[in-house]
């Protein structure tokens, strides 16, 4: 069997992980976002997709299961392919789950916080703070999760900043072509 290609992408909220992961999937790459665990789980509960909710079910899930939980309910939706996508890692120990999975890129995606707070409110996303002061705590609790240490290390960094969308999308394709290009093949 060849060895999985994880291809971890990580940023703070509304940075553009998801015009990664949209490139990703243009290219057939398998996409897994790591929130969609969060929201199930806030679901499950019978609890509304608030900021404030998402926020706490996050952190519950964290200390209930350990700060890997997300990472491995994620996992094991993967199937047999040989590369996937994962949208939005916000820790180390979470890109090692990853890594057990097989060979592991991080690709980050940067904007600035009044760049990223507009985008939010035009995305107008459940979950999504609404007010300055909800952005502000939730970037927080993002960067208590770690989510900067592995921005800090990625193998690949995405600028989203006074670009359009379209630029930013080739870029993106751009990065993951070269990365499926030039990753090395078992047994080669």
């Amino acid at each position: 069997m060849a060895c999985r290609l994880v291809i971890v992408v990580a940023g703070m909220p509304g940075s553009g992980k998801s015009v990664v992961s949209r490139a990703a999937r243009e290219l057939g790459l398998p996409v897994h976002v790591m929130g969609d665990v969060v929201r199930e789980e806030a679901a499950r509960r019978g609890l509304a997709p608030t900021p404030a909710n998402l926020n706490m079910v996050a952190k519950s899930l964290r200390e209930r299961y350990g700060p890997t939980v997300v990472a491995e309910r994620t996992a094991e939706k993967f199937g047999d392919e040989e590369a996937v996508l994962v949208d939005g890692v916000r820790s180390l120990d979470e890109v090692e789950v990853f890594r057990r999975y097989g060979d592991v890129v991080i690709v980050a995606v940067h904007a600035s916080p009044r760049t990223r707070f507009e985008r939010i409110r035009r995305r107008n996303r459940p979950g999504d703070p609404r007010t300055w002061e909800e952005f502000v705590s939730r970037d927080r609790t993002e960067l208590g999760f770690g989510v900067g240490n592995v921005i800090a290390l990625a193998d690949y960094m995405i600028v989203n900043e006074e670009k359009s969308l379209e630029e930013v999308s080739r870029e993106a394709r751009e990065v993951l072509e070269k990365i499926l290009k030039t990753r090395p093949r078992q047994g080669s």
